[in-house]
């Protein structure tokens, strides 16, 4: 019998190729390697992943249903550039999801779930110790996205995969140059309550650690231009 995620994907009509185009973008977006408004052209993507224009597409859709991408009349794919006032709602929600997470998450607390947590904070003090910023950031959004899954909900984690999404698109386009966005601390801060079972204290730090990143950001129109093979490379 195939699994659910298999199931899932059959019903979807997704295949393992555009599954690697839809991870490639999403993990780019969160190393902020590929920024607000880069374009994705189909022709790049087949020349790149060598495949057909009907499997580029199949992932570009659920890009864009997930609101990581925008199709747009006449200029195709690009990666979507939230205003203001939607990064200041995005936020918003996923202040209000983590608010829900981090509970649950204190709840089902095991053994191996504390391990879990424990060893993501390790994988992300190494890349932040040897100066690599893209995965540094990139595995800052997984221990959130980490947490999510930990509290054992599906809806609110599949919520959460869009919104960390989303805000690394907002952070990629708004931060202030050379700004860091997670501060490791605030991890090791929030892994120590949930180990102690302390839920007030870990659900107002991580309604604080939100509000930090925020309100470090420029809310105001940036562009920053990328090639979507250099983006992509390795992926």
């Amino acid at each position: 019998m195939p699994s659910t995620g298999s199931a899932d994907r059959a019903k979807r009509g997704t295949t393992a190729v555009d599954m690697r185009i839809y991870r490639a973008v999403i993990n780019a977006v969160m190393s902020h390697r590929l920024p607000p408004g880069t374009h994705l052209g189909e022709a790049d993507f087949c020349e790149l992943y060598q495949v057909s224009r009907t499997t580029v597409r199949k992932a570009l859709l659920r890009l864009a249903h997930e609101h990581i991408i925008e199709l747009r009349p006449n200029r195709g794919a690009v990666v979507a550039s939230p205003t203001p006032e939607q990064a200041r709602d995005i936020f918003a929600a996923r202040r209000a999801i983590e608010r829900e997470i981090i509970p649950l998450v204190i709840r089902n607390a095991t053994t191996a779930s504390i391990r879990q947590i424990r060893s993501a904070l390790a994988a992300e003090d190494q890349a932040r110790r040897s100066g690599d910023r893209a995965a540094w950031i990139r595995l800052g959004g997984e221990f959130h996205l980490l947490l999510a899954q930990l509290a054992g909900n599906q809806v609110l984690q599949r919520y959460m995969a869009e919104l960390v999404s989303r805000c690394s698109l907002i952070i990629a386009l708004y931060e202030p140059p050379g700004a860091s966005m997670c501060q490791n601390d605030e991890h090791d801060d929030l892994a120590s309550l949930i180990e102690q079972g302390k839920v007030q204290q870990a659900t107002e730090l991580i309604e604080h650690h939100l509000l930090a990143i925020e309100a470090r950001l420029r809310l105001e129109t940036q562009e920053k231009k990328i090639r979507l093979a250099d983006a992509l490379a390795g992926c």
